[in-house]
């Protein structure tokens, strides 16, 4: 259990033994793009960490963004030794060959929620943003993150979509992330830039996620809405060591893919139960749960990388303690609901 978010970031910034092993056989530095996200600061700060556990000071890691919390950079910079750079990536002015030099580059940069109103600014960034990246640093090793949701909502039984399952996006954002795929994916057939495309659902690290989305409507009274009956959720952590260690399967050609989430076809109905018996109180529901969801086959990963070192059912209870302890939330939501591709 976690008393603050200082010894949740603490377990988030400890790597594995895996992880340092990976790291250690780096060629160049780390520049993480769009660092200052709800995933970026503790994966810096994991990467670090894992760096100087392989005797690899020698690597920096540099940590973009535009750092509108300026507190988040100096943190990143005195307490874990990590370069941040503050620079807006979409600024039509502004020029890439002034980031540094770096041998691996993770792209975090992402547009979600807003694109239903905004569909240009969606592909602007998840799309058009990694010609430009991938045309700065042509021979860098690029892990990017994509998402599960350029699959189609399939049966619930079917055991998820793999990587070999044909794509069928459902809406703008949805499109333009697989537009983010195609471009970085033209770059390693073009180009030979080795690239990783890590497809994710749903990470979850205590203050935001799909537990911390049902398990607050539970202890507020508040129905939960189980139509989208069934999710995929992983340990922010493990998905964290996963993009990391993705650097080192980026290839050229037709690339690397792999989709990244938990082994389980989690239950909504049941998660809420769970977070019931937390609590101690009966869970509500509206709607009646659909016949399909947005579900990954992540066998590939866990057979590259291992299973997720936090099980189910203990981000549950790590959730409901979190809640309990009035720590804070980010106040963003996953949306995991949504079925029409409209975030």
């Amino acid at each position: 259990m976690f008393t603050d978010e200082a010894a949740l970031e603490e377990r988030l910034a400890t790597p594995s033994p895996a992880l340092v092993a990976d790291l250690a056989g780096l060629d160049g530095d780390l520049l993480v793009l769009g660092a200052g996200g709800k995933m970026g600061p503790s994966l810096c700060r994991l990467a670090r960490r894992a760096l100087d556990a392989a005797g690899r000071t020698d690597v920096a890691v540099h940590a973009v963004s535009r750092w509108s919390d300026p507190e988040a950079a100096r943190a990143l910079e005195a307490a874990d030794g990590v370069r941040t750079v503050a620079f807006d990536l979409m600024d039509p002015e502004a020029d890439l060959a002034a980031l540094p030099d770096a041998g691996n580059i993770v792209f975090m940069v992402g547009a979600k929620f807003g694109s239903a109103g905004a569909p240009s600014h969606a592909w602007a960034v998840n799309a058009a943003m990694p010609d430009r990246v991938a045309r700065r640093w042509p021979t860098a090793r690029i892990a990017a993150f994509s998402t599960g949701n350029v699959y189609p909502l399939v049966p619930v039984g079917s055991g998820g979509c793999t990587e070999d399952d044909p794509v069928a996006p459902v809406g703008e954002y949805a499109m333009s992330c697989l537009g983010r795929e195609r471009i970085f994916g033209h770059a390693a057939l073009t180009r030979g830039t080795p690239v990783a495309l890590i497809r994710l659902n749903y990470a979850v690290d205590l203050r935001y996620g799909v537990l911390a989305d049902i398990a607050s409507r539970v202890r507020a009274g508040e129905p939960v809405d189980v139509t989208t009956g069934h999710a995929n959720v992983v340990w922010q952590g493990y998905a964290n060591e996963v993009a990391l260690r993705s650097l080192r399967h980026a290839t050229d050609g037709d690339g690397f893919t792999v989709n990244l989430t938990g082994p389980e076809t989690a239950s909504v109905r049941r998660l809420a139960h769970w977070f019931g018996a937390e609590f101690g109180k009966e869970p509500s529901f509206a709607g009646t749960e659909a016949p399909t969801a947005l579900l990954s086959d992540a066998s590939r990963c866990h057979a590259l990388f291992g299973y997720p070192d936090v099980p189910l059912r203990t981000l549950v209870s790590w959730q409901a303690d979190w809640l309990r302890r009035g720590l804070p939330l980010s106040g963003k939501p996953t949306k995991f609901q949504v079925r029409d591709g409209r975030f």
